[in-house]
């Protein structure tokens, strides 16, 4: 459908929502045009939809199988279609903003304890000792997370006039496509600078990526799948690593921050949250690790 289509050009142009945003909500939006089709049973118009058809459409969502997670994703993306065809079209009823959101579980996010960083890091370290090209661009990437707390796209994404080697930061596109300056590492910054070398003597500029940060070894930008395929050959060494994901190194950037004494803004601005209510998971994360040390600890807990 043509709104549709002009729809999702305006979250990509105009409101710079990321590639999974923009995909996500055209998606939910083309779902609830296929099951108003069979709700009404004959011809209907965005503006003639009433909320009993947006509940309709999550109800049925949901014994489809999605999860309450997914199904305020699509109220969320019908509330924002029907702002833009009020804004484009003049259409006035927003039936969306009257459906109840679902109650989300707020569940903690999964991160390594210090133990468990120490001997990812080594294990790492002793790879790219060993090793070439691909363990030590390994090893960079690692650093590259932990030091710094980028999000996957983030370092898939990376270019080398993003690094800045003499200052120790880098700049990262976000979501919205948002940009923020976040500090490197004094080891996230070795292991970067012998990466590129390596990186530099394999292949000449004409041979490879141009600008791309980390490569594979055919020379091209290496994939977020090349990225989470390598991070998961580096959490293999650890006793729950089939359970560990790339998002798992940001959570410990953020949760070993305020365990140390970071405050709750700076550690937002480091992560590029919008919001500081979603920083603030972390400070559950913390508390629920400072519950167990006081339960096992303290002589009448």
């Amino acid at each position: 459908m043509k709104e549709i289509t002009e729809f999702v050009t305006f979250l990509e142009k105009e409101r710079n929502d990321s590639p999974h945003t923009v995909k996500a909500y055209g998606r939910d939006v083309e779902a609830f045009a296929a099951f108003c089709q069979r709700y009404y049973g004959g011809p209907w118009t965005w503006a003639g939809v009433d909320r009993l058809a947006v509940r309709g459409f999550l109800a049925a969502e949901q014994q489809r199988g999605i999860g309450k997670r997914s199904a305020a994703r699509a109220l969320s993306a019908l509330r924002t279609f029907y702002r833009f065809l009020n804004a484009t079209l003049g259409i006035e009823v927003n039936p969306a903003r009257a459906a109840r959101s679902p109650k989300l579980d707020r569940t903690l996010p999964v991160y390594l304890d210090r133990n468990e960083t120490a001997e990812l890091f080594r294990n790492a370290e002793a790879r790219a000792a060993a090793g070439g090209f691909v363990e030590a661009r390994d090893l960079a990437m690692l650093e590259m997370f932990y030091s710094t707390g980028m999000r996957l796209s983030e370092l898939a994404g990376l270019n080398d006039a993003d690094v800045d080697l003499v200052s120790d930061q880098v700049k990262l596109r976000g979501k919205g496509k948002k940009e923020r300056i976040v500090p490197v590492g004094s080891r996230a910054y070795t292991a970067l600078r012998r990466y590129l070398r390596l990186r530099d003597s394999l292949a000449g500029p004409g041979q490879r990526a141009a600008g791309a940060v980390f490569l594979n070894q055919r020379g091209k930008r290496l994939t977020p799948r090349g990225v989470q395929l390598a991070m998961k050959r580096l959490f293999a060494g650890l006793a729950r690593g089939t359970n560990l994901h790339v998002h798992a190194l940001r959570h410990s950037f953020a949760t070993h921050l305020l365990d140390a004494g970071a405050d709750l803004r700076s550690v937002q601005e480091l992560l590029g949250h919008a919001s500081l209510g979603t920083t603030q998971v972390y400070t559950h994360t913390s508390v629920d690790r400072l519950k167990k040390v006081y339960h096992q600890a303290h002589p009448r807990a």
